[in-house]
């Protein structure tokens, strides 16, 4: 039996903050007496069964879900056991409300009225996230090689790019220095480059920041680069300020709103980028919980990312752009990691969405 020491004593019935040690959990937990009635549900549960805490609490099992036969049968292979018993593949369904497919450990606990904790967890979320953690070690893996690969065309580039300056002023027909011309020139464009891929490798200078400068600032260097474009701003103005990398933000959201602009390019029914920010309560990022987080959204009604870009879109050099350097949104989801945040793309033919999540944290400046 799981003994749930770091929650405090207080009775079944105060429902505001009875277990705070559960509120923050990602996952959705309710707490049942011996006669399978709910005694506690953690916010997580009141958003992943469209029920307030005052809806569920009280409410008996076979009452609460529709057919609750697969739910009870794990409940008595936990109390069996007197062990955490997984059933990986369940189906709950509120009456009136569509079916959830969901996995559910159920563990005998010894806190207050409690008997039973049941930890739900929706099992595309499962999914996701082990989806989230594989990416990100890829592209940790990426960055590595690229930054690895860089640092050691740095050196040589240098060289070629030297030894044409000096055959050039040993050349007197104008003919051939057009051809060092186009040496070093391209000499350029490649130390430009590997000085990009290089660049994420600094970590933040932390300062108290507004995000909404930092939006405004972008917003008025991509509507002079495409004026045709509209952006549109759509800005929760009670967001506070937090600490950050004003300049790792504004290079990682400019990227981004640069890279929609494009897209937008050509398309003639009214190309627009809306920008918006917003609170997110109780998120996961960088498997840490947080209570209040930032939403940055930057979307577009342009033609979509393509289907077989969708999952490589942060990889290094990966660009649906003819010309394109493939370095912008790698860039920026290296700037937003190293805040704790991240970066997620929806996108279909018509409307592409990225999100920015960051910890609105304060007092971590030069952490």
């Amino acid at each position: 039996m799981v003994k749930l020491g770091f929650l405090p004593s207080f009775g079944a019935g105060d429902a505001k903050g009875a277990y705070p040690g559960l509120e923050l959990l990602a996952t959705a937990v309710l707490l049942l007496d011996p006669a399978l009635r709910v005694v506690y549900a953690n916010p997580a549960a009141e958003n992943l069964f469209e029920l307030s805490k005052k809806q569920l609490v009280g409410q008996a099992i076979a009452a609460l879900f529709a057919d609750p036969a697969g739910l009870v049968g794990a409940i008595d292979k936990a109390v069996g056991s007197g062990t955490s018993y997984t059933e990986q593949e369940l189906e709950l369904a509120i009456n009136g409300k569509p079916k959830l497919h969901l996995t559910c450990t159920v563990s005998p606990v010894d806190v207050n009225d409690a008997s039973l904790m049941l930890e739900f967890r929706h099992i595309d979320q499962q999914l996701k996230i082990a989806r989230e953690e594989r990416l990100l070690e890829q592209q940790q893996a990426n960055r590595d090689l690229i930054r690895s690969l860089a640092h050691e065309i740095k050196n040589p580039l240098g060289g070629i790019r030297g030894a044409a300056q000096l055959l050039e002023r040993e050349l007197d027909r104008p003919q051939l220095i057009e051809y060092t011309q186009v040496i070093i020139g391209e000499a350029d464009r490649l130390q430009s480059l590997v000085n990009r891929l290089l660049t994420p490798h600094r970590l933040p200078t932390y300062r108290r920041t507004n995000i909404h400068e930092i939006l405004v600032r972008v917003k008025g260097v991509v509507q002079a680069e495409f004026p045709q474009v509209a952006i549109v701003p759509d800005f929760d103005i009670s967001l506070p300020e937090f600490d950050a990398d004003p300049e790792q933000l504004t290079q990682a959201v400019l990227n981004i709103v640069r890279n929609a602009a494009q897209a937008l390019v050509g398309t003639t029914a009214g190309p627009q980028i809306r920008l918006t920010t917003r609170v997110a309560r109780y998120v996961t990022l960088a498997k840490k919980r947080y209570r209040l987080a930032l939403a940055v959204g930057i979307a577009d009604n342009g033609p979509g990312v393509p289907e077989a870009l969708r999952e490589r879109i942060f990889y290094p050099l990966v660009s649906g752009r003819e010309g394109g350097s493939g370095l912008g949104l790698t860039i920026a989801q290296t700037f937003v990691a190293q805040h704790n945040g991240t970066i997620e793309c929806e996108s279909v033919p018509g409307r592409t969405v990225f999100t920015i999540l960051l910890p609105l944290q304060l007092g971590r400046g030069g952490a």
